[in-house]
């Protein structure tokens, strides 16, 4: 019985993952290479030194970087590019608050988790804090 319960634990294990890649699928946003180090001693990132601050960071992926503390020590990182148009068609995201508006339709994405009341979510990159150092990469 104990052989039985091991196995069905690690089957559910098993299948609960999932690729992080699979999530971030979007017809929209072409998959460009990113991995850029952002010094919050510099005035320009300052303000990920606080929660719900968002900052952008341009040239990088498609159309610039929307990155923010969201607790301490942890942060998220999107794409500005608005997921649900093509790429061509809008300029980056604004920010408003801890949401991101599309230039096109006027949509409104959460910063904290990139979702919005579209088909996608915005475009999300891998995060690391070390120190000062705020490694955005995918």
């Amino acid at each position: 019985m104990k052989k039985i319960w091991l196995l069905t634990l690690f089957l559910f294990t098993l299948l609960s993952c999932s690729d992080s890649d699979n999530s971030n699928k979007n017809p929209n946003i072409p998959n460009y290479s990113v991995s850029a180090y952002l010094n919050t001693n510099l005035p320009a990132y300052n303000n990920l030194l606080y929660v719900s601050n968002p900052v952008f960071v341009p040239n990088y992926g498609a159309k610039g970087l929307i990155v923010m503390m969201t607790g301490p020590g942890t942060y998220t990182a999107f794409d500005a590019a608005c997921p649900n148009q093509p790429l061509n068609s809008c300029t980056a995201m604004t920010i408003e608050d801890i949401n991101a508006v599309c230039s096109c339709d006027k949509s409104t994405y959460s910063l904290y988790t990139g979702l919005g009341n579209k088909e996608y979510p915005m475009k999300q990159y891998r995060v690391e804090a070390s120190g000062s150092v705020i490694h955005v990469y995918n």
